[in-house]
């Protein structure tokens, strides 16, 4: 009976824990915000509104149709996502771009609702069930009109202490990373170690003729284990007439080709002259005005 208590306890502690620590990595981000869009990227019809941007923040494709965006924490359940939608399915640390333009019947990324640049904006993801909060975040008022608020890297949203690092970002980066690059490291470093480019010009020429080598080594081998087996096959069959068994070649060609290599061997064949002799012919007239064409037979008498 101890022993049941204990760890109905002991449950009950895990579950209080589990509740109250926060997720400081979820399933779904809302990762960044735009809401006053005036000069920035535009939808497939053409038009500039605020938008949202939700992204995926695990290592597995999840379907985020069935699940409800909203802008009111009174009404978790204002906006749908449509089932169904192969587009909804987000591929591991990927985005989705839904549009705050309040026409949600231009698709299943239109919400029916919009952002409102002058007040704190309250955008939240719950799950299927309505009550479940995925994430929320607020945008506070005042935000510069083409800019937006979000996280400085992808689904990381709390510091080591657990502060929130939403902030206005530098770049505007609608379905891709929040986090640019400017350089890459390795390519620093080889640029320095090598300005000449003379390391990466030897190593790519080592690469090719190992290749090539690599190459040949493998097609002399192919062709070497070919002739075994072939030689293995005339030796096996021990006479003409079983290769023959085995070949496409009918028995006239076979005699024709014994009978050459007959003749080669013993060198009976016949000995023809390969010159070709012409002789000039000079005529003293033209035969199409010569008499003898002309004269006619006398007649018998």
């Amino acid at each position: 009976m101890n022993n049941l208590k204990q760890l109905l306890f002991l449950s009950a502690l895990i579950l209080l824990v589990s509740c109250t620590i926060k997720d400081e990595n979820p399933r779904w981000v809302i990762n960044e915000v735009m809401v006053d869009n005036q000069t920035g990227y535009m939808d497939d019809f053409g038009q500039r509104n605020g938008w949202i941007e939700i992204f995926n923040n695990t290592y597995k494709t999840q379907d985020l149709g069935g699940r409800y965006l909203t802008d009111d924490p009174n009404n978790p359940k204002k906006y749908p996502i449509p089932r169904g939608d192969v587009l909804t399915k987000i591929p591991p640390r990927q985005h989705a771009l839904f549009w705050a333009d309040n026409e949600p019947f231009n698709g299943t990324f239109h919400v029916n609702f919009k952002l409102d640049p002058s007040k704190d904006n309250y955008i939240a993801l719950y799950e299927n069930d309505g009550k479940t909060l995925l994430d929320e975040i607020i945008i506070p008022a005042g935000l510069p009109t083409d800019k937006t608020y979000g996280y400085p890297a992808d689904g990381i949203k709390y510091d080591q202490n657990g502060n929130t690092l939403g902030t206005q970002l530098e770049r505007i980066t609608p379905s891709s990373n929040n986090a640019v690059l400017e350089e890459n490291p390795k390519v620093v470093s080889l640029q320095e170690n090598d300005p000449f480019g003379v390391t990466i010009t030897i190593t790519s020429m080592l690469v090719v003729f190992l290749g090539l080598i690599l190459l040949y080594l493998i097609f002399k081998a192919i062709g070497n284990t070919a002739k075994n087996i072939s030689h293995k096959r005339v030796a096996s069959a021990g006479t003409l007439s079983a290769v023959r068994g085995e070949s496409l070649l009918t028995g006239e060609v076979l005699a024709a080709i014994s009978a050459a290599i007959h003749e080669l061997n013993q060198d009976v064949h016949d000995v023809e002259s390969t010159i070709l002799t012409i002789s000039e012919v000079r005529r003293k007239y033209s035969p199409w005005s010569s008499k003898l064409y002309t004269l006619r037979q006398d007649p018998r008498r």
